[in-house]
Order: structure tokens, then sequence, then C-alpha cells
């Protein structure tokens, strides 16, 4: 099998002709419901309803769970839609009549069982059809923006931050928490020096939760010496990542820093990452950095050429 390259394709198509357990980890971003349109017959993402949305997405997933290895992890990136206003839905701005990026302007669309206005909850539809079609739904990371896109809503929060869903073929499977470890708060450095008295709250079992922590345990003196106080602890699931510009023509693409975060914990050095959404090839050039390999599928010629003059690699 081929890697290092650029496949011009659907990407249902284009996995359905790859290898069974050929590639370590999957790391991608499906153009979101009804945000844009790129023009392509075959195009994600414009569905007339959120179903059919979820429906093509199990379906490209269900074919990338026969290409992952057993031990594989997936990585996705998925953010929501709110349900159109229905007045709005042929809503052309005469400042912007193509749409404020260039592009098509998005489709406001009705929901079933959805009112206008309500969030349609499409990260967590997805992640409930990837379980029910044998995935294991193993963590919902919050990917929490400090540069958020602006929005001129007056009566709900803005939004700043999307759903990266870590799914799994197996029940067991490669995941490197030492690979992506963060700093322990000086706080909790504190605390282990610290003796701890007889009375405290958690100084005995918590209801449900089994042993006492060892750092809860009753002492006179530290828990431990400062040379063996640990420095790094795992990594907690809201990733504080910030946008960065990108000069191509492509409007969605993700920081190198949060594909670059998934590749290091969830693929070995030397294995294949796969991105069936391929667009500009930021998971492509965050694996290439990383020293492993890549197999880029996406539909977009134009994206294609973004991600060639980018990354380097060879076309099909």
């Amino acid at each position: 099998m081929k890697t290092d390259v650029i496949i011009n394709r659907d990407a249902l198509c284009a996995l359905r002709e790859l290898p069974d357990e050929s590639v370590h980890c999957c790391v991608t971003s499906p153009p979101y419901y009804a945000l844009r349109d790129y023009g392509l017959d075959a195009q994600i993402g414009r569905e007339d309803t959120p179903e059919q949305y979820i429906d093509r997405l199990v379906a490209v997933f269900h074919e990338l769970k026969r290409v992952l290895r057993p031990d594989g992890t997936f990585w996705l990136n998925i953010a929501d839609t709110y349900c159109g206003t229905g007045s709005k839905g042929g809503y052309t701005d005469p400042k912007n009549p193509k749409g404020r990026n260039g592009q098509s302007l998005s489709l406001n669309r009705r929901a079933p069982n959805c009112k206008q206005k309500d969030l349609i909850g499409i990260p967590w539809l997805l992640a409930f059809a990837l379980r029910a079609d044998g995935w294991y739904l193993r963590s919902d990371i919050i990917w929490q923006k400090e540069n958020p896109m602006p929005e001129s809503c007056k009566d709900r929060p803005s939004r700043c931050y999307e759903h990266i869903f870590l799914l799994a073929k197996s029940k067991q499977y490669f995941y490197d928490a030492a690979a992506i470890a963060e700093p322990i708060a000086p706080t909790t450095a504190a605390r282990y020096r610290q003796g701890r008295a007889v009375g405290h709250k958690y100084a005995e079992e918590v209801p449900g939760q089994g042993k006492v922590q060892g750092i809860n345990k009753a002492r006179k003196g530290g828990y431990y010496d400062d040379a063996l106080i640990p420095t790094m602890r795992n990594k907690r699931d809201i990733w504080l990542i910030n946008t960065v510009p990108y000069k191509g023509g492509h409007f969605a693409a993700f920081p190198p820093k949060l594909a670059e975060t998934c590749i290091l914990a969830g693929c070995p050095k030397g294995g294949v990452v796969i991105d069936p959404f391929f667009g500009s090839g930021t998971t492509g050039k965050a694996a290439k950095d990383l020293d492993r390999h890549y197999i880029g599928i996406e539909i977009n010629i134009e994206y294609c050429a973004l991600a060639r003059a980018r990354i380097g690699g060879e076309s099909t």
C-alpha cells in the first residue's frame, strides 16, 4: 500500500480500495452540516436532513473501521449546527452576495423534531450512531478556542469550542499518554509536600469511589520527597488550542497543534495516519513532521493541489 499519497476521490469510494487493517490512526474533520457549499455533487454536508448527513458519515467511517488496525484510534473533530430560522433560508446579504468567505451561503435547513433556532446536536447524534455501528466511544474532548469566529447573536453565548471524539476499533488500542502529558499544577505539588490531618473529609473512602487516594491519606509529613514528586499529569479532556491563519483557499483548516496532539497519542512512530477529508493537508503535514506516514483523501481537486503544494506527496 502506498503512503504519503493524496487521493482525489470521494472518501467512501477511496476507502473501499484500501486493504484491511492497514492504517494505525485516523485524524479527520468532515464538512460540518449545512455550513458551506463546495459546489460538488457528491459533497458531504449539504444533505436535506441531519439524519441523511449522519447516515453518510457512518457509512464512510464504517469502511474506515475495516481499514484501521485492531489497535487503531479514530479522532473525529465535529461541531454543531442550529436549525434554520425559515424566513432567512433564502436571504442573501447585499454586501456579500456569495457569502462572507467567497463561497455559496450555507443553507438554513429545517431538522425533524427541531424547532427553529434549536441546536440540532449533530456531534452527539453522530457519536451515538458510530457507537451503535460498533465503535468504542472513549472520550469527548472539548477543543476550546480563545480566538473563535465572532458571532453577532444577542440571545445566547458565542460559541468557542468544538468536539473531538476519541473512538477505537477494539477494547484495547494504542494510546501513548506520556507523549501528550501536561505539567502538574503548582498547587498539586504543594499538596504532595504537605501533611494531612486525620479528621479531614477525604481521609476515609468517599462513597462510590473505592480506595482513598494516596495524596489524601493522613500523614505527618509530605507524601513525597521533592525529588519524587511527579512533574507531569495525564492530559485533560479540554484542549485550549487557538486557530491559526492559513493563507490558502480553504476556509476550514484546523490548527496543526490539534492534529499533532491526536497523532502523538494515537499513532506510533513510523505508523500510518489517514484523513478521509484531507482538505488543505493539515493532518498530513502533522504526520510528516512527527515521523509518521499519511494517506489523504479529498474530493475537491483544488484542495488536493493546496495540500500537495504544502506538503508534497504523490497524487492519484
